[in-house]
């Protein structure tokens, strides 16, 4: 099939496929418990009496351009959005700045009950920044209807995987799909779709430094071993808020595009 090629209807089901497909293969798996080596990050030091510190303070970036973000929607009225879901680009930014705060307390003291913390506002952004990109590469209408149903499904999905642990029978699966689906369809649907906005290769950007600080976060011992003891979980929070910046560049530069 030359995907280029497809009617906007063929590739909605398309999109529907993937998701049906992703949400059956993680009915089949079994339930993932949350590995507790997950908190054993490669840089423990206490520098200046704060444990675990440069993991710590690598989390300011994103409590900057999440001010910066809202700072921006708030008093800038001539943002280049759409305001039918202007909550959307608000919430975004709002849970970034809250990622900031969220995993600074998560780095402190790395266990399971402070990854709530943690998880909680970044899956809000998360929803939201695909929210974002449904509004406007397919529908402003579909962003509408499914922002708080992306929001509660984001939120259900982190208080299922706790309570879950807290029962003794850990459970990610939802999670992991909640978090899987968005990233491999915002690609496909950048790719597939037009956007009533100008300066849409910025959004490669930013999903380039998703991927680049996931590659971080996977090699955070070989990264601690051979940069000069900067771990790679610390560098990684660095590129995903630079990630984040340059959508909120995206936001200032962009202008609709002619016959939108």
């Amino acid at each position: 099939m030359n995907l280029a090629n497809m009617t906007h209807t063929q590739k909605l089901a398309l999109l529907l496929s993937i998701i049906v497909i992703a949400i059956i293969a993680a009915l089949f798996l079994p339930a993932i418990p949350q590995d507790i080596t997950y908190h054993q990050f490669a840089d423990q030091r206490r520098l200046l009496g704060i444990p675990n510190l440069l993991n710590v303070i690598s989390n300011i970036p994103f409590i900057i351009v999440g001010y910066l973000g809202v700072n921006l929607l708030a008093k800038n009225q001539n943002t280049c959005i759409f305001q039918e879901i202007y909550w959307a680009y608000t919430i975004f930014f709002i849970g970034i700045f809250f990622v900031g705060i969220g995993s600074s307390y998560y780095h402190l003291f790395p266990s399971n009950k402070t990854l709530v913390f943690d998880r909680l506002p970044m899956t809000v952004a998360f929803m939201a920044f695909f929210t974002i990109i449904l509004s406007e590469f397919i529908s402003i209408t579909v962003g509408k209807l499914m922002l708080i149903p992306l929001l509660i499904l984001g939120v259900f999905s982190v208080w299922y995987w706790y309570f879950t642990e807290q029962q003794g029978a850990g459970d990610l699966r939802l999670y992991g799909l909640v978090q899987f689906v968005p990233v491999l369809l915002t690609p496909l649907i950048i790719w597939l779709f037009l956007s009533a906005f100008s300066h849409t290769h910025l959004f490669w950007y930013f999903i380039g430094s998703y991927i680049l600080a996931k590659l971080f976060e996977a090699s955070d011992s070989i990264v601690y071993q051979h940069l000069f003891q900067i771990s790679g979980h610390s560098i990684k929070h660095l590129v995903a808020s630079i990630g984040c910046y340059i959508f909120y560049l995206h936001l200032k530069q962009r202008h609709f595009n002619e016959g939108s």
